[in-house]
This record gives structure tokens, C-alpha cells and sequence, in this order.
């Protein structure tokens, strides 16, 4: 008999609470669209040569390519828009916590798009199942994280 491992939703969190997300949105706003999006093209490009620099210590073409793959082009994506937020809006060093919390709310739902849309494609799942399974379980570590990045950037220059 297979035995099956759950997983509570506190644990989910603290699974879900890597720092990835947390630096995407500091480089969209503090490095702004060209630079922020650039950085993370390194990041992908450090991980395709093989260095360990994904959640669990993964690297390699096959994270890009596996059920995650979308959460990595998203991280590219959002900090571009991000970056690009910023912008109009103001400096996000100037901005209120609560322009600098949309700013960034918009590229967290990027980041979750790409990676909803990926891991449908790959694990062949519906909108549905995907939405509960996934996307949901990231909500609450993506409000601290986009919460603790709008406080910290009007507060703290790099």
C-alpha cells in the first residue's frame, strides 16, 4: 500500500516562501524595466549552465522546460513591468505603500500566470484544478512578500 504525503497549509507556506518573488519585485523597482528584467535573465541563464540557483537546489534546461518552468519567464516578465510601473507612477522611493503594493500586485499576477499557464500545459490540468492546487497555495506568501516590498522600498536606498 502507497502511503500518501500531505502537506498542511502551514506548510505549504513556509514552502512557498523562497525569496525568489521577493527579489523580482526589488529589481523591477529598484533597478527599473531594463535592468531589473536583465537580472533575471542572468538568473535563468546561471541555472540553464548548471548552477543550483532554483528552489530545492535545481538547475538545468529541464526546470525551464518542466511544470515550474512559467513561475522563471514570469520572474522576467513582471520585473520588466515592474520596471516599467515605476516609472509612470513615480519613483517608487517617492510612491505611497499602497501605489508601490499595486506595482507590484501586477507583477506577482504576472508571475503567476506564466506559472499557471506552464503547469497546465505540462501536467494537463484544467483552470480550475490548477487555480486550487497551485496558484491559491502561493497567495498568502505573495501578499507578505509583495507587503514587505512595498514597506522596504520607500524606506531603504540600494
Amino acid at each position: 500500500m502507497c502511503k500518501q504525503n500531505t502537506v498542511t497549509p502551514i506548510q505549504q507556506i513556509l514552502i512557498n516562501s523562497g525569496l525568489q518573488v521577493f527579489f523580482v519585485l526589488l529589481a523591477g523597482s529598484r533597478l527599473g524595466s531594463k535592468w531589473g528584467s536583465l537580472s533575471m535573465i542572468v538568473y535563468t541563464l546561471l541555472c540553464i549552465v548548471g548552477l543550483p540557483v532554483f528552489a530545492g537546489g535545481s538547475s538545468g534546461i529541464g526546470v525551464l522546460l518542466g511544470p515550474t518552468g512559467g513561475y522563471i519567464f514570469g520572474f522576467i516578465l513582471a520585473a520588466y513591468m515592474i520596471g516599467k510601473l515605476y516609472r509612470k507612477t513615480g519613483n517608487g522611493a517617492k510612491s505611497s505603500f499602497f501605489i508601490n503594493a499595486l506595482n507590484m500586485s501586477a507583477g506577482v499576477l504576472v508571475i503567476s500566470a506564466c506559472g499557471a499557464f506552464r503547469l497546465m500545459m505540462v501536467a494537463d490540468l484544467y483552470l480550475g484544478k490548477t487555480l486550487a492546487l497551485d496558484v491559491i497555495s502561493f497567495l498568502p506568501a505573495y501578499i507578505i512578500k509583495t507587503a514587505v516590498t512595498a514597506y522596504i522600498i520607500p524606506k531603504h536606498e540600494i
